[in-house]
């Protein structure tokens, strides 16, 4: 096999890989906070929402010590190890304990920034100038079917349930468990570049895939790493990208935990309201994949970069942020178990409630597609620290976002949204013009990226 041929089977087995272990974990946080409303073990006082807000804030802090970890274990071994507390976690819900739910909530924290640190250096070391842009895009897709799946299986299950029983409950867990531990083997098929150097090598990339026997000179890569972890952090570009950044977690909370749950509180879609939380997560996964599909595809043909797909995909949200507002009642997101009986501007309707769902799936692959693609073109010579501050603040705004989910009705959390992703928006195009700028400079074909 070409060299290029090893590079493009390294991203689709890590996009396969997390493909199957976020088929799991997606489709235990869409459907985490609707589980816990219908335990009937009095003994467990958790709460989904406080649960991922543990574990995006855990996430974040870790995220400043994980490019050390990776350059000391290696990418390939962090995920493996990170994928084992994913499906820990997961099998936290076989039979739920409040002190182990929290417990994991933290332990998977650390093992997520771990395990996209690590990602994003594999992408950018089996990537080039020229195949960024694809492989993002490939992996992106990969990745997104992971909703497609595991909804699927939940919209049939609970098909017109009302209520989530102690066997509906440990069937799904137990299967998803399962699958989370396929994703996690499939890592050992990823194969190691022979010409990579580690972070801190002055004539190197600066990645982190080659391997050392000396435990001083591993440590010095963990400094080293760490340095640049900082350092990267005040960057002009990097402080612009990061409100960009910003929105992305907060729209991902929203998605991924917050509207599954609104819909399933809408007592007006009767006994099809639990298993349209499954059907949600599917129409967000075809949203995600035909954006990094098509993004994907396109983006060697392109000729004015990354910013149309920006723009495309804030005004996408902004058209699913409005029609959500009028279809979904204010109280929605902190109905009690018995759900709501209000309503919006409009009689709820399951198709706008679908057509939202797309639309939040489709607009949020245009934004981490093009995030991804332009951290690994800026920062091709430290991905992993620079992959790692992105996941840094992507997971606090999404703990945040958790947090104040459990108190704020839905209008607020959807003004929240608009105006941080307008200025996000405005803060990518700036970083994008610099870019192209920077590179017209220097003579190369920008349409190439």
């Amino acid at each position: 096999m070409s060299s290029e041929g090893k590079r493009l089977f390294n991203i689709i087995i890590l996009g396969i890989s997390f493909m199957f272990i976020f088929t799991a974990f997606q489709t235990c946080g869409n459907i985490a906070q609707t589980v816990i409303t219908n335990l009937n073990n009095t003994d467990f006082h958790g709460s989904g929402y406080t649960s991922m807000s543990i574990i995006y804030g855990v996430f974040s802090a870790s995220n400043l010590l994980s490019p050390s970890v990776v350059a000391i274990v290696g990418p390939q071994f962090s995920m493996v190890v990170s994928g084992i507390f994913y499906s820990l976690y997961i099998a936290v819900f076989i039979q739920p304990a409040t002190w182990a739910f929290y417990t994991a909530s933290v332990f998977i924290g650390i093992a997520a920034a771990v395990l996209w640190t690590a990602q994003g250096n594999c992408l950018t070391v089996n990537s080039d100038e020229n195949t960024i842009g694809r492989n993002s895009g490939v992996f992106w897709a990969l990745l997104q079917f992971s909703l497609f799946f595991g909804n699927l299986y939940i919209y049939f299950a609970w098909q017109g349930k009302t209520h989530i029983s102690e066997s509906d409950r440990r069937t799904v867990f137990i299967a998803l468990t399962v699958i989370s531990l396929v994703g996690t083997v499939l890592f050992f098929l990823i194969r190691k570049q022979e010409d990579t150097k580690a972070p801190g090598d002055e004539d190197s990339t600066n990645e982190i895939l080659g391997e050392s026997s000396s435990a001083r000179s591993k440590m010095m890569r963990a400094v080293a790493a760490f340095k640049k972890s900082i350092t990267l952090s005040f960057t002009k570009e990097m402080m612009l990208l990061s409100v960009t950044t910003a929105y992305t977690g907060l729209e991902l909370t929203f998605f991924s935990g917050v509207y599954g749950t609104c819909i399933g509180a809408v007592n007006k879609f009767g006994s099809e309201e639990k298993s349209l939380i499954g059907l949600s997560g599917i129409f967000i996964g075809v949203g995600e994949i035909l954006g990094g599909g098509i993004f994907g595809l396109l983006s060697k043909n392109s000729r004015f970069g990354r910013n149309p797909v920006v723009m495309l995909g804030i005004l996408v949200h902004f058209i699913a942020f409005y029609l959500i507002f009028f279809n979904m009642p204010n109280d929605a997101p902190i109905a009690p178990m018995e759900g709501t009986d209000q309503v919006a501007y409009m009689v709820p309707s399951k198709e706008v409630a679908m057509l939202c769902s797309f639309l939040l799936g489709l607009g949020d692959s245009c934004f981490n597609t093009q995030l991804l693609s332009i951290l690994g073109f800026l920062y091709s010579e430290d991905s992993a620290p620079a992959f790692a501050i992105f996941k840094f603040v992507q997971s606090i705004c999404a703990a945040v976002a958790y947090f104040y989910s459990n108190y704020f009705l839905l209008q607020w959390q959807l003004l929240i949204m608009v105006i941080v992703g307008f200025f996000g928006t405005i803060t990518f195009f700036t970083v994008e013009w610099e870019a192209a700028a920077a590179l017209a400079a220097r003579g190369s074909e920008y349409s190439s990226i």
